[in-house]
């Protein structure tokens, strides 16, 4: 599974860090939008980085955005995260709605950095680049 995320954004990092602490099985590997893998992920699944409000999470051939990315992100990993998945009984329409907002005032609210994210020499390997 690949998490792609906004290297600049402190909840994107943040988000980050948390599936790098209860990931202990390193089933999630990860590349920010602005590197070369983690654009041609994004062309791959159909999104340009230019005003993307999205987080891309992908898994073989299948792909997920929005909110539907975080809960199959959760279920990867274990409890009590995988109670996430009680989040799938809200309608999506509902669910993305609040993901939307959030993802256009996330640097607003959040904050963001004049750099990516550099992973640390333990975490590296789980970085596509």
């Amino acid at each position: 599974m690949i998490v792609v995320f906004d290297g600049q954004c402190l909840l994107c990092n943040g988000w980050v860090q948390f599936l790098l602490r209860h990931d202990p099985a390193q089933r999630i590997r990860f590349a920010s939008i602005q590197s070369a893998a983690g654009q041609q992920l994004l062309a791959r699944a159909g999104l340009k980085v230019d005003g993307l409000q999205t987080l891309l999470v992908i898994d073989g051939d299948r792909s997920w955005q929005h909110t539907a990315a975080i809960l199959q992100v959760l279920h990867t990993l274990d409890w009590p995260w995988r109670l996430a998945w009680v989040g799938w009984l809200m309608p999506a329409p509902v669910r993305d709605a609040l993901y939307r907002w959030a993802a256009r005032n996330r640097y607003r609210i959040w904050g963001r950095s004049d750099t990516c994210m550099v992973p640390s020499p333990e975490t590296a390997a789980r970085f596509l680049d």
